[in-house]
């Protein structure tokens, strides 16, 4: 990895799904980074507040936009400030890291789909102007990742590793995005669970999807910014994996500012 001067700065963005906090953080690149965590709901004024120039790099792992109350779920686009904050940092080169359920994040913002690379879709939606289904799920499977070209987030990394995670069939921009990582395992709906049942929006009877992507890792630019979508990333197993953890450092190293 490059030699810094100074110590790195992260940007983390979380909220608006559970997950094991301490465990997480403890899979973070240590050595040469400080992180700046900002949670949700206060992230989307408190990212604006920052200065331009504060953060190399944002590491979101967050999925704001949502109010899910018993069988009803709200969604909203992110404030104007906001927007305009991911906009400006990208135009300077600071790069994001996109992990997991972020992947779910603003529903109602569709050039966030854009910025990931794709979308997580809680409902049947319109995307890119095409009708999609709701998204599906499948915890805990175990699976093998294939490294699917050479390119320094994947450097040093065994052409196959397995892990155990959640999995997602979901929509990917196949048509803009760079592989990192590809699975051959069978992403078709009836292994999976429905994400509109699982939040009481939609029966699960009804549900049916067509083959899922089989893009694990991603990455493309938005604007002047390196952006890499990680889907792998739910939990404490995967949390622990040596493979994922130096998938995840290598980038943030490289999406970041340089």
């Amino acid at each position: 990895m490059a030699m810094f001067e100074r110590a790195r700065r992260l940007i983390l963005l979380t909220g608006g799904h559970p997950f094991q906090r301490a465990a997480f953080l403890a899979m973070l690149p240590g050595a040469g980074w400080e992180v700046v965590a900002l949670r949700h709901p206060a992230a989307e004024t408190a990212l604006p507040a920052l200065s331009i120039d504060e953060g190399d790099v944002l590491l979101c792992y967050d999925m704001p936009g949502y109010r899910f109350t018993p069988g009803a779920m709200e969604t909203r686009p992110p404030s104007a400030a906001f927007q305009r904050a991911i906009r400006a940092r990208a135009e300077t080169g600071c790069g994001m890291v996109i992990m997991h359920h972020a992947l779910a994040g603003w529903p109602d913002w569709p050039e966030w789909a854009e910025i990931v690379g794709g979308r997580f879709l809680y409902r049947a939606s319109t995307l890119r102007g095409r009708r999609c289904g709701d998204s599906g799920y499948l915890p805990a499977a175990t699976y093998q990742a294939h490294v699917a070209g050479d390119h320094p987030v994947t450097a040093g990394l065994p052409m196959s590793f397995e892990l155990t995670d959640e999995l997602y069939l979901a929509e990917v921009f196949e048509d803009q995005v760079e592989p990192l990582l590809v699975t051959d395992f069978d992403l078709a709906s009836p292994g999976f669970c429905s994400a509109a049942a699982a939040v009481g929006v939609a029966s699960s009877e009804t549900w049916d999807r067509p083959q899922g992507s089989r893009l694990l890792a991603w990455t493309q630019v938005y604007r002047h910014a390196r952006v890499v979508t990680l889907q792998p990333g739910d939990g404490p197993s995967a949390y622990a994996n040596p493979c994922l953890r130096r998938l995840l450092a290598q980038a943030l190293d490289w999406a970041g500012r340089s």
